[in-house]
């Protein structure tokens, strides 16, 4: 017998697993800001008290301020695109076995589970397309 709290249980998961995920995404923008920001204000202040400051430290700062090199590899989506396509596999294989608990469970988890698949083969083939459009002088 189901308790009419059952549903509410789930959709407070639910919420509460996604509200955990954008948490910790923000969390680690912020870290990255408060970083750079706490770097350029300890710089401020010794060129405020005149001290002098050695190349090699402004250098290194400087380097770690820098953007990583937005030109994307294809070995690391073609990597990706293995992972997340056999991570789809999976995903698969646990509709059948919720299934055996919970019938109505099979075609929302096979869905989720052909979603991923997608993502994956994307990824694959953006690999694919990166390869071939690729700068031969790079």
């Amino acid at each position: 017998m189901h308790s009419p709290f059952d549903s509410l249980i789930g959709a407070a998961a639910v919420i509460s697993f996604w509200a955990f995920v954008a948490v910790s995404a923000v969390a680690g923008i912020v870290y990255d800001y408060r970083k750079k920001q706490l770097a350029f204000q300890s710089l401020q202040l010794a060129i405020e008290h005149g001290q002098n400051l050695d190349p090699a430290i402004l250098e290194k700062l400087i380097a770690s301020q820098k953007t990583v090199d937005p030109q994307v590899d294809p070995r690391h989506l073609t990597v990706a695109g293995i992972i997340v396509s056999f991570t789809s596999v999976g995903v698969m294989l646990l509709s059948y076995f919720i299934s055996q608990v919970a019938p109505k469970a099979f075609y929302p988890i096979l869905g989720a589970g052909v979603v991923v698949l997608f993502v994956g083969v994307g990824l694959l083939i953006a690999a694919r397309y990166l390869r071939q459009t690729a700068d031969p002088r790079a």
